[in-house]
């Protein structure tokens, strides 16, 4: 049946209303198939079908994985694609820019994880329990953010790629905190965390997962509530001790510096001493050589040289002076020799 188009313009400026759905439908069931009714829309019914399993569209976050009987033949890249129909090709498409999350709470009540205790009848078991390397238990709970890197390893090479995730993630904390003591464990989240996702992404690229980590974010780490009081006691305990052994090389650093100090002037005021007595010593060995060489050019001279300078140095230090001769009966002042002038004269 052909629309006249004519005929309907002429009606539409005449101000009648354009055929509604309904019309369109009845129109259509009006129309005479040549090989009967029933047939042509089985045939329009197979057309769509056929259309819709090999024309697909891929987002642009995604890409397409085909399948031939299920063997993979290819990747398709965002857009309308072609395939063979439905039953010769098989299209799974994978977000490979989605960023997923894994997350490893206070505690363990996901069914992930009631699922891989279920056999060991404790299903409440806490993952984030970890055994440190000093010997306590502490809880550290963490997220960790992947994202799909290669769609064929992810479909084809890993039977539950989640799963192996969970396990790997668990095990590669457990390895990190085990080399780590409390303390490290508590206030060194960031290097954890960096040193995990390091041995979780080697792991995951040995086991071919498709799988890459962009982050692992650890949450506040702590000691259990039982032991809590127990804990901060001990922190107490070491906090006193550090302060002490401070103050003590605070004290060293003070004492030993002065003591090298006084040591070292003493030294120095024994070398100096010890300099000055040679010198001197070495002066008068000099002078008394020099006196010695003039004395043995002439001996009388030198005499009375030596004689007259000793009385020169001793009389002014004697007071006042008399000479008595024998045969006077009196005191005869002879020379004022109680002053350098009488001396001189």
């Amino acid at each position: 049946m052909n629309w006249d188009w004519e005929k309907l313009k002429e009606q539409q400026g005449k101000g009648s209303k354009p055929p509604s759905m309904d019309d369109i439908i009845e129109k259509i069931k009006n129309v005479k198939a040549p090989f009967g009714r029933p047939l042509f829309f089985l045939v329009i019914l197979l057309v769509l079908i056929f259309g819709s399993s090999v024309f697909y569209t891929v987002g642009v976050d995604e890409v397409g994985v085909v399948q031939q009987f299920g063997k993979f033949q290819r990747i398709s890249q965002p857009g309308l694609n072609f395939k063979l129909p439905s039953g010769i090709e098989k299209v799974t498409k994978i977000k490979v820019k989605r960023i997923y999350k894994e997350d490893f709470g206070d505690r363990g009540t996901r069914d992930d994880y009631r699922t891989r205790y279920a056999s060991s009848g404790n299903e409440n078991l806490n993952v984030t329990l970890m055994l440190t390397g000093d010997l306590n238990v502490a809880i550290v709970p963490w997220i960790v953010q992947y994202k799909i890197k290669d769609p064929y390893d992810y479909l084809f090479k890993v039977k539950n790629v989640k799963k192996i995730l969970i396990d790997m993630a668990e095990s590669s904390m457990r390895l990190v905190v085990g080399d780590r003591g409390i303390n490290e464990v508590i206030s060194k989240r960031e290097e954890i965390a960096l040193a995990a996702m390091d041995v979780l992404q080697a792991e995951l690229n040995k086991a071919e997962a498709g799988i890459k980590i962009v982050t692992i974010e650890m949450k506040k780490t702590n000691v259990p509530g039982p032991v809590q009081s127990s804990f901060n006691e001990v922190n107490q305990a070491i906090q006193e001790k550090e302060k002490m052994i401070y103050q003590a090389k605070e004290d060293y650093n003070k004492a030993i510096p002065a003591a090298r100090g006084t040591a070292e002037r003493t030294i120095k005021d024994s070398e100096g001493y010890a300099l000055d007595r040679v010198n001197r010593a070495r002066g008068d060995a000099a002078r008394f050589i020099s006196v010695y060489e003039e004395y043995v050019k002439a001996e009388d001279i030198t005499k009375r040289r030596l004689y007259l300078e000793a009385f020169r140095e001793l009389f002014p230090k004697l007071g006042q002076k008399y000479i008595v001769d024998s045969d006077l009966d009196s005191f005869l002042p002879l020379l004022n020799l109680g002053t350098q002038e009488g001396i001189t004269k």
